[in-house]
């Protein structure tokens, strides 16, 4: 029978080995891990000292592994070096990790690789339910990262050629997991895609050295605010391709491609949406993704857990022909959604594309295959800023109208 120990003790001062070391590091500075365990301890300290009269019952607070500056990296990458020191070659580590900020994920790549790691699987699981007694910009899902040694005799890459891999690797993950996906019973959130792309980048990264990149050093060295290391580069990257890469049902995959990124940011939130996703943090991610900079034009909302985009009846007049969205044939396309749901009905819409749009004719198709997109939103519950009105036909029924009237006009 083999030795069981359970044992309360600093990571960076472990001893023993074993097989199988599980973690759920600290998320940079998401969760104040000292403060929740001092909540709990107010109610279990003395339940602890009978049970387990070794076991300390204070925070040690002056301890903790937090934050997010180099204290941090330096205090996880010693956490994760001597576990590894006490791990035999075949062993593995298990990681839960949640953040949905790229360069906190650069920052594990950067620890675990330097610690001697490579990620070889991943996988997103639901860890929290909706509630209405939460509220804040909380993460649902967590990544499960299995670690093994990495292979000291693996060749070194040199930076250009990872870009590649990383793409080919966010590809495959992604699909394999709408592989699995049911469209009628989801089994992935949009910010678990989001959460894979980094886990696959982080496949990648921590496969073998990279000549450019000392990771040992790179967690070390001062940073300036806002730096962006080339670890977190492709890292952001990962999150760009997975963005492309996820076409929204009901687009055309050859529209997807001819649309700017402002557009996709838009048709892609409006998805999220549909899923009932409200969280800000995910719209951020997404916008990093498509490099939609000026996204905050486009939102009705941002409170937290109340993130939705503006309706084409909110965004009326306003922007329209202006820089970044509002010159692009789909904010066209909503203008007229909103002079269709008017008194003049789809004529009105149909008249200003004719008139507006100099390539009206050579932009028809798309702008059917747009409207037809705006129009099945009328029917999902969670958006009635598209399915109802008042004094008014509502904009997801006047984007089919349009659609129609579209489709039936000819030279």
């Amino acid at each position: 029978e083999r030795a069981r120990e359970v044992t309360v003790i600093d990571a960076r001062e472990i001893a023993s080995v074993s097989d199988i070391w599980i973690t759920d590091p600290p998320y940079a500075d998401a969760v104040n891990y000292s403060e929740l365990s001092e909540f709990f301890l107010g109610w279990y300290d003395k339940s602890i000292r009978t049970a387990f009269p070794s076991w300390y019952t204070d925070s040690r607070r002056a301890l903790a592994v937090k934050g997010n500056d180099d204290s941090f990296r330096q205090a996880m990458f010693e956490c994760y070096r001597k576990l590894t020191r006490n791990m035999p070659d075949d062993g593995l580590q298990i990681v839960m990790f949640t953040h949905q900020d790229a360069s906190v994920w650069a920052d594990l790549s950067l620890i675990l690789w330097a610690a001697g790691l490579r990620v070889t699987a991943a996988w997103t699981i639901s860890t929290e339910t909706e509630s209405a007694l939460k509220k804040g910009n909380y993460v649902q899902g967590t990544v499960l990262l299995i670690l093994r040694k990495r292979d000291a005799s693996a060749p070194a890459v040199f930076l250009d050629e990872v870009l590649p891999r990383v793409e080919s690797e966010v590809r495959r993950q992604l699909d394999a997991m709408t592989r699995l996906d049911d469209a009628s019973d989801p089994n992935f959130g949009d910010a678990d895609y989001q959460l894979a792309a980094y886990a696959a980048a982080l496949r990648v990264l921590t496969a073998q050295p990279i000549e450019e990149i000392d990771p040992a050093r790179e967690i070390a060295r001062e940073r300036k605010s806002g730096e962006v290391g080339p670890v977190e580069s492709l890292i952001r990257q990962a999150v760009a391709i997975a963005c492309d890469h996820l076409v929204p049902r009901g687009v055309d995959s050859s529209l997807w491609k001819r649309l700017s990124p402002m557009e996709r940011f838009y048709l892609k939130g409006l998805e999220v949406e549909s899923h009932g996703e409200y969280r800000n943090g995910v719209y951020q991610e997404l916008a990093r993704g498509f490099g939609a900079n000026a996204y905050s034009e486009l939102l009705a909302g941002a409170q937290a857990n109340e993130t939705r985009l503006k309706s084409a009846t909110e965004f009326g007049r306003r922007g329209l022909g202006g820089d970044h969205f509002g010159g692009t044939l789909l904010r066209h396309v909503l203008y007229a959604v909103h002079l269709a749901g008017g008194d003049e009905g789809a004529q009105a819409g149909l008249n200003y594309l004719k008139t507006e749009l100099s390539d009206y004719w050579p932009q028809r198709e798309r702008i059917i295959a747009l409207l037809d997109y705006l129009a099945g939103l009328g029917r999902v519950s969670t958006m009635p800023q598209w399915a109802e009105a008042t004094g008014r036909i509502a904009d997801g029924r006047a984007a089919g109208l349009l659609a129609g009237a579209v489709r039936n006009d000819h030279v």
